[in-house]
């Protein structure tokens, strides 16, 4: 393979034999074994769902504020060139991994720049994707329990159907998603495990998508609509910066580059990875751009950084109240069902951190069970005190999605060409 680096053989040689985060279990594999039943590859299917499920996750309810603040027409263009970013970088990914016949993103990495190099790539996914599961469980709060945004209380629809309680507050109602929804969904050691799970998940995401779309045409066909802003509003030089804020949400919108190795390395036929890859940015794109038009011409200016918070209101349509509920918990459905894809990755990122020489957690109990809880308490407490989806999204956004999705793979290309030019 042509990304090492030639002076640096035991560091590679090293990195193979540490990297442990995504390999040797997510291979198909004919026998029972540690608990492993049959299993002959995952479907195409099956592995088009866990990734789209991996991508359309929390970034989908901060997309209409993005549109919102960038304008109609620059805020769509920027979904569709992120789009075709995220492709060509999974491509240079998936060509330099099958080259040298490399199952994980981490060993990638490692294979280019050594050890630091595996280090950086699987300490941004740990931070990337605790991030981004934070914007998970607040989505969920604010869903069920309820929000406050610039002095008005948004009500959760546990609070609307049965007033305001102890036990339908914040911190009692993520610890009860955390023990009985979370935890047995993030104890599957296999990725395909998931797989009806996530296309669960895009069917609720889905559904999301048309009864918005079918509220705003129902709108627009009454005239109550006001005409969206086509272009961003810039009156000074602050305002340009602001627009900027934008960009960390679109990014972060499509980073699945941490489980596209997972995915890969479960099916049997290695030339569905391209056709798969771009079927999910297909169908996820066409998700993100009909959320953020629709959601965008709902709600005008009044379109709120978790866009979900809106439809706590009067729709101006029949059965207003039962639309918001069904959007709501739809969606909220929906991001529980995510949550374990993204879990899965950050599992075994941080295991390989922290064990780079130990065999593989799925195969060691103990070790799988200490870092399980110890990422879902980090998550929950987390998700109790940071407000607002906006201000992760931006953390995340602009420091470690940019590198997993974009200048990681960019390097493994460079450091490819530079040793071929070596040669």
């Amino acid at each position: 393979m042509g990304v090492g680096n030639g002076s640096a053989d035991t560091n590679q040689q090293t990195a193979r034999n540490e990297i442990r985060d995504e390999t040797t279990p997510l291979l198909p594999v004919k026998v029972e074994e540690e608990g492993f039943h049959e299993f002959n590859g995952a479907s195409f299917s099956g592995a088009v769902f866990n990734l789209s499920t991996t991508i359309v996750g929390a970034g989908i309810m901060a997309l209409p504020a993005s549109i919102k603040m960038l304008g109609l027409i620059p805020g769509l263009l920027m979904i569709i060139f992120v789009a075709l970013l995220t492709e060509a970088s999974i491509d240079m990914l998936i060509r330099c991994s099958h080259q040298g016949k490399i199952t994980s993103y981490g060993w990638l990495m490692g294979e280019a720049y050594g050890q630091w190099g595996r280090i950086a790539l699987q300490a941004s996914v740990v931070i990337n994707n605790i991030g981004v599961m934070i914007v998970y469980m607040i989505i969920i709060g604010d869903v069920l329990s309820g929000t406050s945004s610039g002095g008005v209380h948004h009500r959760g629809i546990l609070e609307g159907w049965f007033g305001a309680h102890l036990w339908n507050s914040r911190a009692i109602v993520l610890l009860v998603t955390t023990l009985f929804v979370f935890a047995p969904l993030v104890s599957f050691k296999r990725l395909d495990s998931l797989s009806y799970t996530s296309a669960l998940s895009v069917a609720l995401a889905v559904v999301f998508v048309v009864i918005t779309a079918g509220i705003a045409i129902i709108k627009v066909i009454n005239g109550t609509v006001a005409m969206p802003k086509l272009f961003p509003e810039i009156d000074d030089l602050s305002s340009v910066w602001k627009l900027f804020t934008a960009v960390p949400v679109l990014v972060t919108a499509y980073i699945c580059h941490y489980n596209v190795h997972s995915i890969d390395n479960e099916l049997e036929d290695k030339t569905q990875t391209k056709p798969i890859v771009r079927t999910s940015l297909v169908l996820c794109s066409s998700v993100y751009i009909a959320t953020s038009f629709f959601a965008y011409l709902l709600f005008g200016d009044g379109t709120l950084d978790d866009v979900l918070a809106n439809f706590d209101s009067n729709l101006g349509i029949p059965f207003s109240s039962v639309f918001n509920d069904v959007v709501r918990v739809s969606y909220a459905a929906h991001v529980m069902l995510v949550f374990p894809i993204v879990f899965f990755a950050l599992r075994l990122n941080l295991d390989g951190l922290l064990f780079p020489t130990s065999r593989h957690i799925s195969y060691d109990n103990k070790r799988f069970t200490i870092i399980t809880i110890s990422l879902l308490v980090v998550i929950y407490t987390a998700a109790i005190f940071i407000p607002s989806i906006w201000d992760a999204f931006q953390f995340t956004g602009a420091t470690a999605a940019v590198l997993i999705g974009f200048i990681f793979p960019a390097m493994v290309i460079l450091r490819s060409l530079w040793n071929r030019n070596q040669a």
